[in-house]
């Protein structure tokens, strides 16, 4: 191998002839937008103690048709999930508030969004069991333009999110970092810890997960998917939230 730059090695590199000073520049960054929104949340959590309460019972009902070993395991590892309800007037705000804010994420990252509108492909709200091991592992929302979490009940002591660098490139490639707890360029994985309030909104095509939770306290948070479409196609179905088969 040719001789080449080792801080601290023994061979010493050749010092190129005069001096320049390079400019950083930060392209196809990741944009990952965080804020607190408490003035949803108490509301929010009353709206979605139904959904959560209906879910909870159709998950124990379909436990007892399963084997015995996974009864008696129980909820351990499961989540409570509900149907997408983005059409309840009860969360009228938090969905108009949700769309807007989504609007301006994409517009602030330089889409034309002329003649296109926006659409909830999915809202839903899950808990994660009270008995603990609830998780989920490392996954994209594939042709969804802006996915996001608005957490309702969780700590310190619950799960949380986790963002992976979304480019396979850096994967292949990727080099120890100096300090796993800082925030660098070089990180590639973001351990998030939100409060109840949190409203994060990051494009669908990041990878992430959710820790494992230990079931100490409750963990609640609403989930939703959101995709572009050209306004005519739009104004075809502007009685659903469902977006065209193609």
């Amino acid at each position: 191998m040719n001789n080449f730059f080792e801080q601290g090695g023994s061979s010493t590199p050749q010092k190129p002839k005069g001096h320049v000073d390079f400019k950083s520049a930060f392209y196809f960054q990741t944009p990952i937008w965080i804020a607190e929104a408490p003035m949803f949340l108490k509301d929010t959590i009353k709206v979605t103690d139904k959904y959560i309460k209906k879910a909870d019972k159709l998950l124990k009902d379909k436990l007892k048709n399963e084997p015995k070993w996974k009864k008696d395991i129980g909820t351990f590892g499961l989540s409570k999930h509900s149907e997408s309800f983005s059409n309840d007037p009860k969360v009228k705000d938090l969905v108009q508030f949700i769309g807007q804010r989504s609007y301006e994420f994409l517009d602030w990252q330089g889409f034309n969004l002329q003649n296109h509108s926006l659409h909830f492909t999915e809202f839903w709200v899950q808990e994660f069991s009270e008995k603990g091991g609830g998780h989920h592992d490392t996954h994209v929302h594939w042709n969804q333009h802006v996915s996001g979490f608005y957490f309702l009940k969780c700590s310190e002591k619950t799960s949380h999110p986790i963002f992976h660098d979304p480019r396979p490139g850096a994967e292949m490639t990727k080099l120890f970092v100096k300090n796993q707890e800082q925030i660098t360029l070089a990180s590639n994985q973001v351990h998030y810890k939100p409060k109840p309030g949190t409203m994060i909104i990051f494009p669908g095509y990041v990878p992430h997960q959710f820790a494992v939770d230990p079931g100490l306290e409750p963990f609640r948070f609403i989930h939703w998917n959101i995709k572009v479409v050209e306004t005519a196609i739009s104004k075809e179905r502007s009685n659903s939230n469902e977006l065209p088969k193609k």
